[in-house]
This record gives structure tokens, sequence and C-alpha cells, in this order.
């Protein structure tokens, strides 16, 4: 009964507006509060874990990553990119949409970071794209859909969330994510062939003037950067030369040495990537350990056995519990972030998983893929808000909404071909 009324108080309170961190602290006391079996005394414990998960030596990425991804955004490195490569794809049909597709799956293997990317392609493509006739629905979702890639394509930081939380190796989770990555990526760019063929009117091919010798010299150029980056963060952790913390590191040091010689490092860039680095770590950190007193009254009260009871003895099918595990999440995605569920729904189903024997690297990978349309359902998903945001008048709110039908269900695609051919996941990893 106690999970129950801790789920029930933390959903009013999140509906109310209350900060996410506040809202499940407060439900995880109000709980324990009137729970005699439970008490208030419960949270002698919270320091201890806390202090445990300080100690994590991996989630020190996380705040580097976020640093790596804020200096590439103001650095116009990804900004030169993006106009580059669109123009080098802009005279095929969809072309500006695949350029999109592609320099989002770029922008996720450099950055990462989801609110930049999916700002600075709307800025950038969205105006290009209606001026030449795109639908505005095609527009917005396929801009929406690629700023979200950086959730699955590492580094990501839901990847090392995840790791953290279900103690998996963050580089094997990142090697297990390259595929999965790849199938979004191809389904996306599939998906805007098809439409662009059967529909030409809603994404034309554009016609330039410029040599297009010289625009794939541009587009070449463009790519110098991020792929140094990219060969510096993911090369030094799948070649053994540092732990994924380490890469984080690499990665912060080889992006303000890019934007150094690109000529775009002051001061101003250095402190605005750092203001905006520890407010979004300082946010993440605040859920965290409103999320663990939630976790703590929910697994001290015995409702953590209970459901591990009703899975292993009363359905003891492990298909049946991923099936219901994989809806769950998707639809708590059209409510809460990603960061909310890593840290609530995933501890719960750690000792399930054991139980069944599944393959926890698989199954985090099952989850990274459900998480990332968490960013693209309606009515809260952020990619949503940062593209209507940017958008401004551009796009109307139906169209958006419209729009990302399609790609939430390439998601749901790629999520029933890796639960169908699990080995996928193990293809990169020794």
């Amino acid at each position: 009964m106690t999970g129950i009324i801790l789920f029930i108080v933390a959903f009013i309170l999140l509906m109310l507006g209350i900060p996410v961190a506040f809202a499940f602290g407060a439900s995880a006391i109000f709980a324990a509060f009137i729970d005699p079996n439970v008490g208030l005394d419960v949270f002698g414990l919270l320091p201890y874990r806390i202090y445990g998960i300080m100690q994590n030596f991996t989630l020190m990425a996380v705040p580097l990553f976020i640093f790596m991804g804020f200096i590439l955004e103001k650095s116009k490195i990804a900004e030169n990119m993006l106009e580059s490569i669109g123009k080098l794809f802009g005279p095929i049909r969809g072309g500006l949409a695949i350029a999109i597709v592609l320099v989002g799956a770029i922008l996720a293997a450099s950055t990462g970071i989801v609110g930049a990317s999916v700002v600075m392609m709307t800025i950038i493509s969205l105006p290009v794209m209606l001026r030449h006739g795109y639908s505005p629905r095609l527009a917005s979702g396929v801009i929406a859909a690629s700023g979200t890639l950086g959730q699955l394509i590492p580094p990501s930081i839901v990847l090392i969330i995840l790791g953290a939380v279900m103690q998996i190796s963050v580089g094997d989770l990142f090697k297990a994510a390259i595929i999965p990555g790849l199938i979004v990526v191809g389904l996306y760019i599939i998906y805007v062939l098809i439409i662009a063929f059967l529909k030409p009117e809603i994404a034309p091919a554009i016609k330039t003037d410029e040599k297009y010798s010289k625009i794939v010299i541009q587009a070449l150029k463009s790519l110098i950067a991020p792929t140094i980056l990219i060969i510096m963060v993911l090369g030094s952790i799948f070649a053994g030369f540092a732990t994924p913390t380490e890469s984080a590191a690499i990665g912060a040091i080889g992006s303000i040495i890019l934007s150094v010689f690109y000529r775009t490092f002051n001061l101003e860039l250095l402190r605005y990537a750092s203001v905006e680095t520890v407010k979004i770590t300082a946010m993440i950190f605040m859920i965290l350990i409103g999320a663990t007193s939630f976790s703590l009254v929910f697994n001290e009260s015995g409702a953590g056995d209970l459901v591990t009871q009703f899975f292993t003895q009363d359905i003891s099918n492990q298909y049946v519990f991923i099936a219901i595990t994989m809806v769950v999440i998707f639809i708590l995605g059209f409510f809460v972030d990603f960061i909310e569920i890593t840290f609530i729904v995933i501890p719960i189903l750690i000792p399930i998983v054991q139980e069944f024997g599944i393959d926890p690297l698989w199954f985090a990978l099952l989850i990274a893929v459900n998480l990332q349309t968490s960013f693209l359902t309606p009515p809260f998903g952020f990619s949503l808000f940062y593209l209507k945001g940017a958008a401004g008048d551009k796009i109307q709110t139906k169209d958006l909404y419209i729009g990302i039908i399609p790609f939430i269900s390439i998601q749901v695609i790629t999520l029933l071909i890796l639960i169908f051919y699990p080995h996928l996941v193990h293809l990169l990893v020794k």
C-alpha cells in the first residue's frame, strides 16, 4: 500500500508543477510518516546512500560531457557543419532532412546535449526548410527526433547514468549502443527518402548555383573538428586507453582546444559553459537525492519485494516482464523525464532482472532506446519544448505533435528489433 501511495503522491505533486526532486522527496517523507512500519527514522540511512552515490567515479563524466557540449554549441563548429552538410544533400529530394539526421548523429557522438542540438538546428535549418517548401510537420519532426540521438549514441548522459545505476561497465554500454544508434539513424533516413519519393512536394530538392565540388570540400572541412573530438573521446574508450570519465575530461579539454583553433574561444564562452554545466549538473544530482529518498522508503516498506515476487513467482515469465516494463517506461515517458525514470524505476527492476537471469547489458540498451522516446512524446517531451521555443510562430503545436509520430514509431520499431535480435547489442562488445 505504501508503494502505491508513494507513486500517487509523487504524480499529484508533479502535475501541480512541483520540481521533480522535491516532488519525489516530499512523497517519500509523506509515505514514511503515515506508515508506522517505516517511520521518519528511515532517513537516517539517506546520507550514507547519497555519500555512496557521490563516490561513484563514473558519474564524474556527467558534468564533463555537459561542459564539452556547451563549448561546442557556442564555438560555431556545429553551425558550420550543419550549413555545409545541408548544402551537400540539398539537391536530393528530402536532402535537407537527411542532412539534419546526419548532423544530429554527429552532434550526438561529439556532444550529446539534446537542448543545444535541437535549438541550434531549429534556428538554422527550420527557416531554410520552410522557405524551400518543406512540410512543417516533416521539418519539425525530423529536427526534434534528430536532436534526441544524443540520448542513445555515445557519449550519452543516459548511458552513463544507466551504467552507474545498474552497475554495468559504461564502456561496454557505449560499444553496445553504437549498433542501435545506427539502426535508428538508418531508419530515419529511409523514412525521409520514402516520404520524399511518395510526396515530393513536402520535401523538394533544392537547387544551388555553387559548384558541387566546392560544396563537398566545405562539408569535409566542417567535419574535421567533430571527427577529431569523436576519435579523442570514443576512440580512447574503445581502444582501452581511458575510462569513460577520463575520456570525458579529454573531450572537455579537446573542445576548448578546438574553439581556440577556430578563434571562437574567450572568457565569456568559458563562463557560459561553466555556469550552464553547474546548473544542469545540480539539477541532475538534486533529482538523484530525491529519487534516492523515494527508493529508500519504497524498499523499506517491502514494496520492492512484492514487485519482485509478483514478476518472478506469480508471472514467472521473463518476456512478459520485459513487455510490461517497456510499456510502463514508454507511458511514463509522456509525463516524466529520463532522469527520474532512471533513478526511480530502474532500481526497482534490477532485482527482477537478476532473478530472471536477463542479460543486464541488453536490458539496459532496451531501456535506453525506450527512454529516448521520452524526449519526443507529448505533452512533456523536452525536445518538443526546445523546438517550439526556438521556432516561435513558425510551427504550430499541432503540426509538431503530428510530425513527431513517425519518428516515435521508428524508435518503437528499433526497440522491437533489439528485443527479437538481442545479439545485435553484443556485436561490438568483446
